[in-house]
C-alpha cells in the first residue's frame, strides 16, 4: 500500500496544445489540461455526462513526450500525483492551485 499514498490516473482528452518551457540547463515542463467524462442516468432515466477539467504538468522526460505528440483534443492515459502549491498575486491576493504531476503519459486513441 505505500505505492498507492498519493496517485491519480486519468483517461480524457487534451483541452489545450502543451504550453512547454525550457529553463536555464535543458530541463522542460509542460503544462496542459484534460478534460474527464463520466456518464451516469438520472432519476427520470436521462443520460448526463458530467465533465472535470484537470490541470496537469510534466517535468523532464515526460514534458519532452508531451511536447513532441500530445495536441489538443488527443485522448490519454496519465499516472501522477496531486501536488497542492499557493502564491501571492500581484495584488496580495494568496492564490491556491491545485494540478497533477504527470509521471507517465500514455497516447491513446486511433493512430494517425
Amino acid at each position: 500500500m505505500y505505492a498507492l499514498k498519493n496517485k491519480v490516473q486519468l483517461i480524457g482528452n487534451l483541452g489545450t496544445n502543451p504550453e512547454v518551457k525550457t529553463f536555464d540547463g535543458g530541463k522542460k515542463i509542460a503544462s496542459f489540461s484534460i478534460a474527464t467524462n463520466e456518464s451516469y442516468r438520472n432519476a427520470k432515466g436521462e443520460k448526463i455526462t458530467d465533465t472535470q477539467w484537470h490541470r496537469v504538468v510534466a517535468w523532464g522526460k515526460v514534458a519532452e513526450i508531451a511536447e513532441k505528440y500530445l495536441a489538443k483534443g488527443k485522448e490519454v492515459a496519465l499516472e501522477g500525483k496531486l501536488i497542492n502549491r499557493n502564491y501571492t498575486d500581484k495584488d496580495g491576493v494568496k492564490k491556491y492551485i491545485t494540478e497533477v504531476q504527470a509521471s507517465e503519459i500514455l497516447l491513446l486513441g486511433e493512430k494517425e
